[in-house]
């Protein structure tokens, strides 16, 4: 007998329906994500901060035809979306992760380099001249006749590091717009280069996941900067060291969120001898140390540093080893310097100009007691320091 090929069902046949429903599984399951992440998104808290980040969340922008015009308002909308994406935190990290398993050695402008080391890659200034011009117009505003002025721009990690960084690194001559920006402003230098240099096998000058230096990288650059002085330097055994913690992941962590990368040690040391009374002008407060110790329980452990961000900090040392006054107009560098710089000057004035808006030398001009001047400002962060608008 013959068999009916109309009655025949074939394995394609029996297949083909489920093929054919593939394509809107698919669908509906991508549709289903996007509801739900459009819902956690407009139903979710908007924060203002990222802890993780250790920086302020772009607000939803207003509107104006001109913004929309030129493209503004529609990046500004981007980056809101971005900043305040659902589990923004968790797929920052996953990607991180993934893309070092596959042996990417940088992301984003980060190196990852040897001996666990996330450096930033030096990015291209911007400013320079404007940068120059403020410092010039602070100079000349000084009675250099009376006040003694120095000018210190710290070389950043992938400079003292550079032999750590991936052999395809093309990082820009960092060195090269320091040497300008020293030559063109006039400015007296006190260089901590070399210092850096010759210790950077001794010790660890800069953290392995912040853009700072450790203690001991600001211990060096307070040695070169007592050589340009003429003040004898403390040597560290003169000073009480302390680790502080062993859990700090600074900004550049921050940046790529890998829970696989480890932490930072952060390392304080503290004048036994010293009778300290800092003073915070703009919140009124007095204390006797140079540290706050609460922010060890928080993201930005760094800031425990003279309590992060303050406009003016008046600092006095009745055990100083002179009578000498020191304005130090700076950006967050400074801050792990100033527990080794006090113990030379009897008041230290501490200057965050992106907050201090009447200008560090009408001060030192209502302050004749003051005997020296030190500016401070890293490479990695110096084309950005909108503070320095604000130095005359």
């Amino acid at each position: 007998m013959k068999e009916n090929s109309k009655n025949r069902v074939t394995v394609q046949d029996r297949t083909e329906p489920l093929q054919n429903n593939i394509p809107s599984v698919t669908a509906i399951l991508l549709t289903a994500l996007i509801l739900v992440f459009s819902c956690a998104f407009f139903l979710s808290e908007k924060r203002t901060f990222s802890e993780s980040e250790n920086r302020y969340l772009s607000s939803f922008p207003e509107f104006s035809f001109e913004d929309l015009k030129d493209g503004t308002y529609t990046e500004e909308i981007q980056t809101y979306l971005a900043d305040h994406f659902p589990l923004r935190d968790l797929f920052m990290g996953l990607k991180a992760e993934t893309e070092i398993a596959l042996g990417k050695r940088e992301i984003n402008g980060i190196y990852i380099a040897d001996d666990g080391y996330l450096i930033e890659a030096y990015k291209k200034p911007k400013n320079t001249d404007k940068i120059v011009g403020n410092f010039k117009k602070f100079y000349e505003a000084v009675d250099r006749e009376k006040v003694s002025v120095s000018l210190m721009l710290v070389p950043t990690a992938s400079v003292i590091y550079r032999d750590k960084l991936p052999a395809f690194a093309q990082e820009r001559d960092q060195m090269a717009e320091r040497e300008t920006i020293y030559e063109r402003s006039g400015l007296p230098r006190a260089d901590c280069y070399e210092a850096l240099m010759a210790a950077k096998d001794q010790q660890q000058l800069y953290y392995r996941t912040d853009h700072h230096w450790t203690s001991y990288g600001a211990y060096e650059a307070y040695r070169a900067y007592c050589g340009q002085a003429g003040i004898e330097p403390l040597t560290l055994d003169s000073f009480e060291k302390k680790e502080v913690t062993h859990d700090f992941k600074g900004t550049i962590y921050s940046k790529l969120n890998d829970g696989q990368i480890g932490a930072d040690t952060i390392t304080i040391f503290e004048n036994p001898s010293n009778q300290l009374t800092v003073f915070y002008t703009d919140t009124d407060q007095t204390t006797d140390s140079l540290y706050n110790f609460d922010y060890l329980e928080k993201k930005d452990k760094y800031s425990m540093f003279l309590d992060n961000i303050h406009p003016l900090i008046e600092i006095t040392n009745e055990t100083a080893d002179s009578q000498r006054e020191l304005v130090l107009i700076k950006d967050s560098y400074a801050n792990a310097m100033v527990p080794f710089l006090v113990n030379h000057f009897k008041k230290v004035y501490v200057f965050d100009t992106r907050y201090y808006k009447q200008g560090p030398s009408s001060f030192i001009k209502d302050h004749p007691q003051v005997t020296d001047v030190l500016l401070l400002y890293n490479m990695n962060t110096i084309d950005t320091d909108l503070g320095i608008g604000g130095i005359y």
